[in-house]
């Protein structure tokens, strides 16, 4: 159940975040997430609860849900 592909700027992993429910959630889920070492882009729906992230290698889950944590959500997986 893992969407994690390798594309030209690095790898591509789409996790799934609970409890978001607007424009100023994604922006602090995607704020913590953009801090982590590596990451180029992040892409979070509130609407679908996808976070898209671009980063440099696989990101360890550890330290994503941790961020997610910092910004107030629950990092439920990887889709």
């Amino acid at each position: 159940m893992t969407s994690t592909g390798d594309i030209r700027d690095g790898v591509t992993t789409v996790y799934k975040v609970s409890g978001m429910s607007c424009g100023h959630c994604e922006g602090a889920v995607g704020s913590e997430i953009s801090e982590l070492d590596g990451v180029s882009s992040v892409k979070a729906v509130a609407s679908t609860g996808e976070v898209t992230v671009v980063s440099a290698a696989p990101l360890e889950e550890a330290a994503v849900r941790a961020a997610v944590d910092e910004a107030g959500f629950e990092l439920v997986g990887t889709l």
